[in-house]
């Protein structure tokens, strides 16, 4: 009998045992708990002057994407992990005096280095947003556009952050991701700084958005539009 209830015992720790592995697979930091992709490391200031290499133009088309998205004169718009501002500029440009950008980061040194820019080529209808990690800080029910390049998969806490970056916008407002194309393998970007179209649908549709337009014009890129479901 001593037996018996031992060798139950023995099982049932082992049942616990599994199911403690089980859990913790689950509750993994850095993994994404629907898609199961690993999230990427966050670049720092460190890595600004890569942000503005030269052979960005060629390998991103960034004058392209931006042509694709058709910003609107006088919108308002925000650059969600703006860094050193390469899109920033460019969005500025776009919506031109009449409008306003939102350059949002959680990178103080990011922020000083885009102010710095703004200076400099005295752009004044750009307002620098100190972000979160789990909240990009942006005001509620404005925003007509927010883009994200090469950001997205770099999120700690995405589900929280889509939930804020979807009440900041305005009902018909759009959210688009600029991914790496993690579908081809040739493209020389490690594979933790790519996204799949399915991985970014996933994820984002879960937090109340549709995947309305995905655009393979770029050279490397995805241009992913997703609208407010």
């Amino acid at each position: 009998m001593k037996c018996r209830v031992f060798a139950v015992a023995v099982a049932c720790a082992g049942a616990v045992g599994i199911l403690a592995q089980q859990s913790a697979v689950v509750a993994q930091p850095g993994v994404h708990p629907i898609s199961g992709r690993r999230f990427a490391q966050v670049m720092s200031a460190a890595g600004a002057a890569w942000l503005d290499r030269p052979e960005r133009i060629e390998e991103e088309q960034p004058d392209r994407a931006l042509d694709v998205l058709k910003i609107p004169t006088g919108g308002v718009v925000a650059d969600v992990g703006a860094g050193s501002g390469y899109f920033t500029v460019r969005l500025a440009e776009r919506v031109g005096p009449t409008g306003k950008v939102y350059a949002a980061d959680i990178q103080p040194e990011m922020l000083r280095l885009l102010g710095l820019r703004l200076t400099r080529d005295r752009i004044s209808n750009v307002t620098l947003v100190q972000g979160d990690v789990d909240n990009p800080r942006l005001p509620q029910g404005a925003l007509d556009l927010e883009l994200m390049v090469d950001v997205y998969h770099e999120f700690s806490s995405p589900q929280t952050m889509l939930r804020h970056l979807r009440n900041a916008l305005k009902p018909d407002g759009r959210l688009v991701l600029l991914e790496y194309r993690k579908e081809d393998p040739s493209i020389p970007i490690r594979e933790d700084h790519k996204m799949s179209v399915a991985e970014a649908k996933l994820e984002v549709e879960a937090e109340g958005f549709t995947l309305s337009q995905v655009n393979e014009s770029l050279p490397r890129q995805h241009i992913l539009v997703f609208t407010k479901r």
